[in-house]
């Protein structure tokens, strides 16, 4: 009964395609794959050259998002995918990239839209000069909101006083 509990819980509360008002049942991975440092950079090609991961992946159906090198970390690469290929995504970083690299997967969902949603209703009252995108023109001089000030902040700190 537990385990079930706990299942409804995270389907719940993972539930992505709720975060996505045009949701088309595909959900966003975001992979970091952090280089062996006890490698070199030709070791790791020749790794990824043995064992065919520029061939086999993206697995078909699988969309590349974003894929970046970050220095010092490796390499991060946003997916899209329909949630029946996620066996076929990690089956794939297992048998091409373990040995060059260390990975880590993590749920993901475009957060973008809703960010600049809540910055263009904080800055209603004329602060901050938008353009139509919502995107600020100057951000350079635009001043930052302190975590006190935002209303998020001030609900949990009553919250919190309370």
């Amino acid at each position: 009964m537990k385990w079930i509990l706990s299942l409804a819980f995270f389907l719940f509360v993972f539930d992505l395609r709720s975060q996505d008002a045009d949701a088309d049942g595909k959900i966003m991975l975001t992979v970091i794959l952090r280089h062996d440092q006890t490698k070199t950079l030709d070791e790791i090609d020749d790794h990824l050259t043995k064992t065919g991961f520029r061939k086999r992946f993206p697995p078909d159906g699988v969309e590349i998002l974003s894929y970046n090198i970050v220095m010092g970390v490796g390499h991060i690469i946003t997916l899209r995918l329909p949630p029946e290929k996620l066996r076929e995504v990690n089956l794939s970083f297992e048998d091409c990239v373990w040995g060059a690299f260390h990975t880590e997967f993590y749920p993901t969902y475009d957060y973008l839209k809703v960010f600049y949603e809540l910055k263009q209703n904080d800055s209603q009252g004329g602060e901050g000069a938008q353009n139509a995108g919502g995107i600020e023109k100057n951000p350079a001089g635009s001043q930052k909101p302190t975590p006190e000030s935002t209303p998020r902040h001030k609900k949990t700190l009553r919250k919190s006083n309370q």
